[in-house]
């Protein structure tokens, strides 16, 4: 049983859900536990598995069972059952950096340039993976817990917002919001040419 459980370490499968959207499941990790009882010990395995679409939709949960295989298809309905949507720039990294916290376990993450690839330690990657992120600089900064770690990479992934959803929310136009960034770099040029035009 404990070799079974090694083997299902990391591996990813993919499922039709409603027969049109492809859901992958990436296995995070697995664990052994053990209840003591009266003639013993009973064990029993724990697994954390994550769900997504690649198209900007992921969920995670968590199962636990007798066996291996009863394990991870718990924790896969449940995490199907608690996906979230999460807004992307072009389709491949974040639109800001935002930081998430779950108990000890904090993380922190960073859009990227195209072609910088994923850059994230082992159950961060999973989220990042079946989310269909391109392009992202994470760090755990906190606890290395798997289960801490993904649950505060959802609390940082649920606080990202896209310029739409910021303009609808304060009444305004993406452009207005857009627009002043491109025009900040405009003041700060403006010493330079008056140095320039005092020299």
């Amino acid at each position: 049983m404990a070799r079974e459980a090694r083997e299902g370490r990391g591996r990813d499968r993919e499922r039709d859900r409603d027969g049109g959207d492809e859901l992958i499941d990436k296995l995070v990790t697995i664990n052994r536990v053990a209840k003591v009882v009266k003639g013993g010990r009973r064990f029993a395995f724990a697994a954390l598995v994550v769900v997504g679409d690649q198209k900007g939709r992921v969920g995670y949960g968590a199962g636990k069972a007798r066996e291996v295989p009863e394990a991870i298809r718990k924790a896969t309905e449940r995490a199907k059952r608690g996906m979230i949507r999460v807004p992307m720039k072009e389709g491949r990294t974040l639109h800001h950096d935002v930081e998430g916290r779950y108990g000890a376990g904090a993380v922190q993450l960073r859009s990227a340039a195209a072609g910088t690839g994923i850059i994230a330690g082992g159950p961060m990657r999973a989220v990042f993976e079946t989310l269909g992120i391109g392009d992202v600089v994470a760090k755990s900064l906190g606890s290395r817990n798997p289960h801490n770690m993904v649950k505060a990479t959802f609390a940082a992934l649920a606080r990202c917002a896209s310029p739409r959803s910021v303009a609808s929310r304060r009444g305004k136009k993406v452009s207005d919001l857009l627009g002043r960034r491109d025009a900040a770099p405009a003041p700060a040029a403006t010493p330079a040419q008056e140095a320039s035009d005092a020299g």
